[in-house]
């Protein structure tokens, strides 16, 4: 399994937030952490426009690619970079069969949880193309209908929420999806999917100044600062 880590330099929401410091290290500091802790880091692999953040992944023991310019802009998918890191491993006689990926803005993910998605993968059968991570809710959710009135979205809810069903919500902190299925269909999660629910702490993704101090006061709380 190859381990990707897609870490470019551009960002509106908070700019430069892959390395954005946290407690004093940058941001991507925590992914490649939890990576050799779990014992991977060997077959980490970080996708990156930046020589600033291609420095820090070095430093770490991890291998860089430089992607290309298409490849570093907002419009760019999570898919084509990945397919960029198959492509260019392909190049070079590697041809992993699964391809796990970790964004750099979960900095909260454990090594117990990367190294469960390595087992998980292992055990799901043919018919699965990807091993997701997602956070359980019990919210009550609503939208929005055309005449600007709000419709519940499952009417028959209880209302306690202790009582509704659990809802699933994806959080992007990990996939491991199968490099062929991604080839064939273009999407991370293929055509079959099952997920994997983790903690609501580890799904912490950070995108905004607010997340970042978010993530800040959960570290001082736990006295890790």
């Amino acid at each position: 399994m190859i381990v990707v880590v897609p870490a470019r330099a551009g960002s509106k929401r908070l700019p430069f937030k892959n390395i954005a410091l946290l407690a004093g290290r940058p941001l991507l500091w925590y992914t490649l952490q939890g990576a050799r802790e779990a014992g991977c880091l060997a077959d980490l692999v970080v996708s990156t426009d930046a020589e600033v953040i291609a420095d820090l992944a070095r430093a770490a023991g991890a291998r860089v690619l430089m992607r290309p310019t298409e490849l570093a802009d907002d419009t760019a998918s999570t898919e084509a970079v990945l397919l960029h890191v198959l492509d260019v491993l392909a190049g070079e006689g590697r041809n992993d069969d699964w391809v796990m990926t970790l964004p750099p803005t979960s900095p909260f993910r454990t090594a117990g949880t990367i190294s469960a998605f390595f087992e998980g993968a292992r055990e799901l059968p043919d018919n699965i193309d990807c091993l997701m991570s997602v956070t359980e809710t019990r919210g009550d959710y609503w939208r929005r209908m055309a005449d600007g009135s709000f419709q519940r979205l499952f009417p028959d809810a209880p209302r306690r929420q202790q009582d509704r069903e659990p809802l699933f919500e994806e959080n992007s902190a990990v996939y491991v999806t199968r490099a062929s299925a991604l080839r064939q269909t273009g999407s991370i999660l293929g055509r079959a999917v099952r997920a994997f629910a983790i903690r609501p702490r580890e799904a912490l993704d950070i995108n905004t100044p607010e997340d970042l101090a978010l993530a800040e006061a959960l570290l001082r709380e736990a006295g890790r600062t």
